[in-house]
């Protein structure tokens, strides 16, 4: 038992590391108000190109993006972006190529809530806001993307709360995040409480999330 404290809950180790994984978490935290907006309005209009398309090749060009990057590894993804693209003369600095993998992914997640949400309104609202004298994308933006964003407000929490703990994986481009933090920390102590100690700190600012989605998804279906 002793030896599981000091290897994993050292509170000496918690105590010198806690400033330098806040750093992380800071990072973390400014990261995912970056790459989880990114993903939703991307999502968005990749869900009204699909549901509202009169082209089959549009909607077929679609589904085959958000087939494709809902099955790719999103560490591939970002380790291409980031270290391949320059073969091909084309570099970007960290954060962007992070924000870009992660905008490509998580658009795909993102894309399919919002097409169950689309999906679930009834037609016949689109057809009494244009009898109001709204023209297709008034009526498309005023009456029916906001009742689809409400049905599925549990389902993006949801998501992005995923989000979050996928930017872990910023660290294979060495960009200093939570996790990233914790591993600097972890071989200069030469023990995994640091790590312990992030994983700690995810549970603090995700568990009210996961309560309030809990509580969202318990109301929508009593």
């Amino acid at each position: 038992m002793d030896n599981l404290i000091q290897n994993f809950f050292n509170l000496e180790i918690y105590r010198a590391a806690l400033p330098h994984l806040l750093t992380g978490l800071w990072t973390t935290v400014w990261l995912s108000a970056i790459v989880i907006p990114v993903g939703v309005i991307a999502g968005l209009f990749l869900a009204l190109g699909l549901t509202q398309a009169r082209s089959r090749l549009v909607a077929w060009a679609i589904v085959a993006y958000i087939d494709f990057f809902r099955s790719f590894p999103p560490l591939v993804l970002l380790i291409l972006v980031y270290f391949g693209w320059p073969f091909l003369g084309i570099e970007l600095d960290k954060l962007s190529a992070v924000v870009l993998a992660f905008g490509l992914n998580n658009a795909s997640y993102y894309a399919e809530v919002f097409r169950a949400g689309l999906e679930g309104v009834p037609k016949g609202q689109m057809e009494a806001a244009r009898s109001t004298g709204l023209t297709p994308g008034q009526a498309l933006w005023s009456v029916v993307v906001p009742q689809a964003v409400r049905n599925v407000v549990p389902d993006l929490v949801g998501n992005s709360i995923e989000v979050v703990k996928l930017t872990t994986i910023a660290s294979v481009v060495a960009l200093p995040e939570l996790l990233r933090a914790a591993r600097d920390v972890q071989s200069i102590a030469f023990n995994p409480s640091p790590i312990v100690l992030a994983a700690l700190l995810y549970l603090l600012i995700l568990w009210p999330l996961t309560r309030w989605l809990g509580r969202m998804e318990h109301k929508r279906h009593i």
